[in-house]
């Protein structure tokens, strides 16, 4: 069995909203998501998380602080070529005046309220991120 993949995604947080993007490419393609990827040769999940961030959105974060992790097995949707991931979820801070960019593999970007994130299209890991990430702001 192939270990699997290490993969990193980024929170970033403003005035109660989220970055999303909309991804392009599967896994979890036309889905909405925290921006991030695959781990690249010799990357730290850190690293990852801050690379994949500045890739789909255009700013480049900072301090990212460890929130959660996931063990993610292929999903059947993903089709036959599906691969097992290891997610690591960090939230970052940015400067506040940064604008977002979909970039890379981002089919488009926005930022969304808890509310507006539990009604879009999203994987299972973002939905318990953003339930713990409002649990947290009470």
């Amino acid at each position: 069995m192939t270990p699997p993949q290490l993969a990193s995604s980024a929170i970033l947080e403003r005035d109660g909203r989220y970055l999303l993007v909309r991804r392009a490419n599967p896994p979890s393609a036309d889905m909405y998501a925290f921006p991030g990827g695959r781990a690249e040769a010799g990357e730290t999940p850190p690293d990852t998380a801050v690379r994949e961030f500045h890739e789909e959105t255009g700013i480049r974060p900072r301090n990212p602080q460890l929130f959660e992790t996931y063990d993610l097995p292929p999903r059947e949707a993903d089709g036959s070529g599906a691969r097992h991931f290891f997610l690591s979820v960090f939230r970052v801070e940015a400067d506040s005046d940064l604008i977002a960019v979909a970039g890379d593999d981002a089919a488009g970007i926005g930022w969304y309220t808890a509310a507006e994130i539990l009604n879009l299209p999203i994987p299972d890991s973002v939905r318990q991120c953003v339930e713990k990430l409002e649990a947290l702001r009470r």
